[in-house]
C-alpha cells in the first residue's frame, strides 16, 4: 500500500520542480535571444506542447484513473460512478497529451474573456458532471470529500478559470510575449497541483478503506 504522505511529498517535489523551471525558461527567454534558449525552452517551457511539464500532467492524470480504478474495484457502493471517475481522469491524461479539448473551439465567435471559446461547451459539460455527482460527493467520507473538492476546484480553476484572463490577453497583446507566458504558467501549475491533490486523495481514501476492513470484527 502506498504512503499517501510519503506520495505528497514526492509529488509535490516533482511538481514544484517542473513549475520552477518552467518559470526560469520563460523568464529567462524574456530576456533576450540565446542559443541554448532553443532547446531549453520548448523542452521546460509549461506553455508548450508536447514536452516534459506535458508528460508530468499527463502521467498524474493517469496516475488519478489508476488509482481511481483500484478504490472501484474494492468499492461495495457508488461503483458506477467510482468508474465514471476513471473515465474522466482517463480523458483528461489523453486530452493532455494529444490536446483534444481544442476541438471544442472555434465553433462560437467570442471575444475578450471568452477568446477561446472551448470553454463554453467545457463549462456546460462540468455543470452535468457536477449535477451527476453531487450525490455521489455527498456521500463521501467527510476527509475525502474535502480533499477531491479542493483537488478539483484547484484543477477547473487552472484548467477553465484561467483561460478567461489568459484569452483576455493574447486577443490584447498575443501568445508570444511574457504576459501570456506567466498567465499560462498559472494556468498549468493549478492543474499541477490539482492532479496532484487528486491522486493522493484517491490513495488516501483507498488507505482509509483498507484499514477500516482490517480492523473491523
Amino acid at each position: 500500500m502506498i504512503d499517501p504522505r510519503a506520495l505528497r511529498r514526492g509529488l509535490f517535489v516533482a511538481v514544484a520542480a517542473c513549475s520552477a523551471l518552467g518559470l526560469f525558461a520563460e523568464l529567462w527567454h524574456a530576456r533576450g535571444p540565446h542559443p541554448l534558449q532553443e532547446q531549453l525552452v520548448p523542452l521546460l517551457s509549461l506553455s508548450y506542447e508536447h514536452n516534459v511539464p506535458t508528460w508530468l500532467a499527463s502521467s498524474l492524470l493517469l496516475a488519478g484513473a489508476l488509482a481511481a480504478g483500484a478504490v472501484a474495484r474494492a468499492a461495495a457502493a457508488w461503483r458506477r460512478h467510482w468508474w465514471g471517475m476513471v473515465a474522466v481522469f482517463a480523458y483528461a491524461s489523453l486530452d493532455e497529451a494529444v490536446e483534444l479539448h481544442e476541438h471544442l473551439g472555434g465553433h462560437i465567435d467570442t471575444s475578450g474573456v471568452l477568446y477561446f471559446d472551448w470553454v463554453i461547451p467545457a463549462v456546460a459539460i462540468l455543470g452535468v458532471l457536477a449535477a451527476v455527482y453531487l450525490p455521489f460527493v455527498r456521500a463521501l467520507p467527510a476527509a475525502t470529500r474535502r480533499r477531491l473538492i479542493v483537488a478539483g476546484a484547484i484543477y477547473i480553476g487552472g484548467a477553465v478559470g484561467m483561460e478567461l484572463p489568459l484569452g483576455w490577453w493574447a486577443e490584447r497583446a498575443g501568445p508570444d510575449g511574457l504576459g501570456y507566458a506567466v498567465i499560462d504558467w498559472v494556468e498549468e501549475t493549478l492543474e499541477l497541483c490539482g492532479a496532484s491533490l487528486a491522486v493522493v486523495a484517491l490513495v488516501a481514501h483507498r488507505a482509509d478503506r483498507a484499514d477500516q476492513a482490517e480492523s473491523a470484527p
